[in-house]
């Protein structure tokens, strides 16, 4: 089958490269450059917190099992991915009431989540600087996060091993659909056929769906303060002890390589605004240097070599779209706010179904169709608290 894929992220490097290991023809079309959208600008943590329906959840941890499989695979470096756990507490009585409700309720899925100690967790992160109020930690000691640009080259690098070719930059303007597949239409006027395509475009979702006859409605990436976007820090390197996740009161951290941390304050994600991206050295990266160096030793001094506005891909229910286009079993369209944790799972799992036209029941309440056509759909409410992303 000849296959095109259209974004380079981690759906995009992630479904070629399943295509290509079935022995499928596949050519990549890429706007700009790999990791150009969503995938540059994530926390990229791994987990299935907060996530529902229950189907929801058990697809995303469906997506860590994935990563673990991909990660033991024999003759590969797992370099791109930690799973060392994450540790989370609240700073206040809601937080405390919302925590063990979340607890509580993935305690009752049979997700991996224990009380600890603040001894406990200092054993685990011999830096933590702990409020006296931090009483009860919950720690996850499956989740972890990924290095998304490690991610993409493990995942591309195989694709390309196995024959699969890039174009770039090369902006899809127009699918449509022929007796004999579909033809990919070029912004430089040129066009290409396939017998089969995978969108896999990220915030550009809705503008491909459109493109094709059948939108697929995603949360306005450029709309500041809202769900779809958020602010993210990366540090210069520090000598501080930290190898997991922290989901915080007032602050959310994880290693970035090298030394250097990537943190992140939901709170703030209200000034988030991709037409006005914050000073490296402006307030709110004074802030978040401050909230890192009362949460671990090892920071003082520290500064934002980049403080990046994230866009998210979210489509506009908030849940991920995976499935066909209409009735066609020609396009194919994968978009979702979880693409890190879900990425290697959805790229085999659309392979799947493009290959042997059997659907997959864990993608059941996640079709496209359910959106398309729909013009009244409630706000998004951005998430403030920690583990709630």
């Amino acid at each position: 089958m000849k296959t095109a894929v259209i974004g380079l992220g981690v759906l995009g490097a992630a479904t070629a490269r399943s295509l290509a290991r079935a022995g499928a023809e596949v050519t990549v079309y890429e706007r700009d450059h790999a990791l150009a959208g969503t995938s540059a600008t994530s926390f990229a943590w791994t987990n299935s917190h907060n996530k529902n329906p229950r189907s929801y959840h058990e697809l995303n941890v469906a997506g860590m099992a994935e990563h673990e499989a991909l990660a033991e695979q024999p003759g590969t470096a797992p370099a791109w991915y930690v799973r060392n756990g994450n540790l989370e507490w609240a700073g206040d009585a809601a937080g405390t009431e919302r925590l063990a409700a979340s607890v509580g309720e993935l305690l009752d899925r049979d997700y991996p989540v224990r009380w600890i100690t603040p001894r406990e967790a200092r054993r685990l992160v011999p830096d933590l600087r702990l409020a006296p109020d931090a009483e009860h930690i919950a720690h996850y000691p499956e989740e972890g996060h990924v290095f998304p640009a490690l991610l993409v080259s493990r995942l591309w690098g195989e694709a390309r091993d196995l024959g699969a070719r890039l174009r770039r930059p090369a902006e899809v303007t127009g699918l449509r659909e022929t007796a004999d597949g579909v033809r990919v239409e070029l912004s430089d006027g040129t066009a290409d056929e396939a017998d089969a395509v995978v969108i896999a475009a990220g915030r550009w979702t809705e503008h491909l769906t459109a493109a094709a006859g059948h939108r697929v409605p995603m949360a306005d990436p450029d709309a500041a303060g809202t769900a779809t976007v958020g602010l993210l820090g990366y540090t210069n390197p520090l000598p501080t002890r930290l190898d997991r996740v922290l989901t915080t009161p007032r602050l959310n951290v994880r290693p970035d390589g090298a030394g250097r941390l990537i943190v992140q304050g939901l709170d703030l994600d209200a000034d988030a605004d991709p037409a006005a991206p914050p000073a490296v050295d402006g307030p709110h990266a004074a802030e978040l240097c401050c909230r890192l160096s009362e949460l671990l030793a090892g920071t003082e001094g520290v500064r934002l070599e980049s403080l990046r506005v994230g866009q998210r891909a979210l489509p506009a229910d908030g849940l991920t779209v995976a499935g066909f286009l209409g009735d066609s079993t020609r396009v194919y369209t994968l978009a979702t706010h979880s693409g890190i944790t879900l990425g290697p799972l959805l790229g085999r799992l659309a392979t799947r179904e493009l290959l042997t036209g059997e659907p997959d029941d864990l993608l059941t309440d996640f079709r496209p169709g359910r959106l398309i056509g729909r013009t009244r759909l409630p706000a998004l409410q951005p998430a403030r608290f920690a583990g709630q992303q």
